[in-house]
């Protein structure tokens, strides 16, 4: 129990931290410090807290998993981290969520921004949720489950951010996107397609290293090297 609270007090440094930093606390840290400072001491701030994560998950003893995985879920893990992989390449260009002078979207929702307008964070949130089905511990429950939330609370407080900050730019945006994947596409208010090379291309290249990645480093054959090689 010591060793999950500590695990859970360093995930939630990580998140409290991340969250006031990219928000209440940005503009007069950068005031303050300039636009380099500030981002030392974010990057300095993220890396202590994500070390303490690190330390705390490796020292826990071993713990029983509360359900049996088999096959079906290490498939439906494998589908949901290559469409978070898919959403994390397409949110890296073009993504109007990201701090700039001036913010500018598109005319229609095209590619990773049809499925959600907010493809990096909710690339996280599927990364936690892939771990936890297949590695339903305690442990991940805290650190994955922890991430997904900080991800899905931090899209919804960048909506209200953009919302205040530039509101003739981020409702439009709104209003031809959804929060939620898929739902404007359900609804009718995007369409499916229009992803450039780099989503596609470069969702498949990460989603195949990073799970073949698994095995050198933790031991354990995930995504579809858990069936081929």
């Amino acid at each position: 129990m010591e060793g999950n609270l500590q695990l859970a007090l360093a995930t939630g440094a990580f998140i409290g931290t991340h969250l006031g930093l990219s928000h209440p606390l940005r503009a007069p840290l950068v005031k303050a410090l300039g636009a380099v400072g500030f981002q030392i001491l974010y990057t300095v701030v993220a890396f202590g807290c994500l070390w303490w994560i690190s330390r705390a998950f490796h020292a826990l003893p071993p713990q029983a998993p509360l359900w049996d995985v088999g096959d079906a879920l290490w498939a439906l893990s494998t589908l949901v981290m290559l469409l978070a992989s898919v959403l994390l390449m397409g949110s890296l260009i073009g993504n109007p969520a990201f701090p700039a002078p001036n913010v500018k979207v598109p005319g229609a929702a095209r590619g990773v921004f049809a499925i959600t307008r907010h493809p990096m964070l909710w690339s996280f949130a599927l990364w936690g949720l892939a771990h936890i089905l297949v590695l339903p511990i305690p442990a991940q429950f805290i650190v994955a489950g922890g991430f997904a939330a900080f991800a899905l609370i931090g899209a919804a407080a960048l909506d209200a951010k953009k919302t205040r900050a530039i509101p003739d730019v981020w409702r439009p945006w709104m209003a031809m996107t959804s929060y939620l994947p898929f739902q404007a596409i359900a609804q009718g208010r995007a369409r499916f397609g229009g992803f450039r090379p780099h989503d596609l291309a470069g969702g498949l290249v990460i989603w195949l290293a990073a799970t073949w990645a698994h095995l050198p480093a933790a031991g354990i054959p995930a995504g579809i090297w858990r069936w081929v090689g």
